[in-house]
């Protein structure tokens, strides 16, 4: 067996790999490392081979540490490994080539948050006995995967599938409909440019941050374009009042970003959304179907309430994943990043809210 990135000769196989196997993930994809080069990552797709045929995937994402004068770097893979989670030694061979390759690349530490459930206690005891760390998202690190989410399984029929879920919500879907809320597939960047438009607007809303609109076009390039993705629009009385992106891979997919109008609200745009994103999932072969994240914190009064509630609703499992795990290579570095870092962070927040302040008085 070898370990190797993957060459561009080869990335054929390696879509086809990732794509068929039963721990495939659209972010181990190679056009997802595209995506997250556009933000300042570089995407190292790793391969295990054995006899010409891959039997191991790993997508590492390397990002460079602003220290003057070193290369020091750190390695995340979201999502991965894809790979026979039960095959330890198969396992064994892909992390080592993986500290290899950060042996060259000066990586302190590898990030992974695998997709396998919280109730796996024979894998959370295999990165446990190899010097796998639990932990948490460390200050200034992005794009870590949500622990909670939600899943659906869509191999029931149509009518099972509405059956199964809440009243109100089915009852929501159909109100959508009869109120003559029309669900479209976006067919160009205007559509695009249309749906970062609400979600600016949800975003002011709900204050929360949101990224540029040049990254949703280069998911639009990566993703879209190339059938990995779809973004879906909700029309009423000529005009779009909410949107939706799904990705998607071999049978599953998930829902990532959703976009409402403060108008029009009333007609339950949403319901309808996911109901058709789920209908355009089944008949793409796919069996599962991710809500994607919620809070671990169930209790009513919290405000992330309402989206565990509108989730759950479709009759979709609670899901908690194992979580971030970290494989040092840098004890030293690897403490600096989780020590001192943080605190560097704070401070400069600190820093900027007393300039606003100042410049404000």
């Amino acid at each position: 067996m070898s370990v190797r990135v993957v060459e561009l000769s080869q990335a054929d196989e390696y879509d086809r790999f990732v794509s068929g196997h039963p721990k495939g993930h659209i972010l181990q994809t190679r056009e997802w490392g595209e995506v997250k080069r556009s933000m300042g990552w570089v995407p190292l797709p790793v391969a295990l081979y054995e006899n010409g045929r891959i039997r191991g995937a790993i997508l590492v994402l390397k990002r460079r540490l602003p220290i003057p004068g070193m290369n020091k770097s750190i390695f995340y893979a979201p999502r991965g490994p894809v790979a026979d989670i039960d095959d330890y030694d198969l396992l064994d061979r892909l992390f080592k080539g993986v500290r290899d390759l950060a042996r060259a690349q000066g990586a302190i530490f590898l990030k992974i948050d695998p997709d396998i459930e919280s109730s796996n206690e024979a894998f959370r005891d295999y990165l446990i006995s190899r010097g796998f760390r639990k932990t948490t998202t460390a200050e200034g690190f992005e794009g870590v995967q949500p622990t909670y989410v939600f899943r659906l399984d869509i191999t029931p029929d149509e009518e099972q599938l509405l059956e199964q879920m809440a009243s109100k919500t089915r009852y929501n879907i159909r109100l959508a409909q009869r109120k003559g809320v029309v669900v479209r597939q976006a067919s160009d960047k205007q559509d695009l440019a249309e749906f970062y438009r609400i979600l600016q607007e949800t975003a002011e809303r709900d204050r929360f941050l949101i990224r540029d609109y040049s990254y949703f076009e280069v998911i639009w390039e990566q993703l879209v374009e190339r059938g990995r993705a779809r973004l879906f629009m909700a029309e009423y009385q000529g005009r779009y009042i909410a949107g939706t992106l799904a990705f998607i891979l071999g049978d599953k997919a998930w829902y990532i970003y959703g976009a409402s109008s403060n108008e029009h609200r009333n007609v339950m745009p949403n319901y309808l959304l996911q109901w058709t994103m789920i209908k355009w999932a089944r008949e793409n072969g796919c069996t599962l179907y991710d809500f994607r994240g919620v809070s671990g914190d169930l209790s009513q009064d919290n405000p992330l309430y309402g989206l565990y509630r509108f989730k759950k609703g479709f009759a979709a499992t609670f899901t908690e994943f194992i979580g971030e795990w970290d494989q040092v290579y840098s004890p030293l570095f690897y403490w600096l990043w989780t020590q001192v870092l943080p605190v560097y962070y704070k401070a400069v927040r600190w820093v900027i809210r007393w300039r606003k302040r100042l410049n404000h008085d």
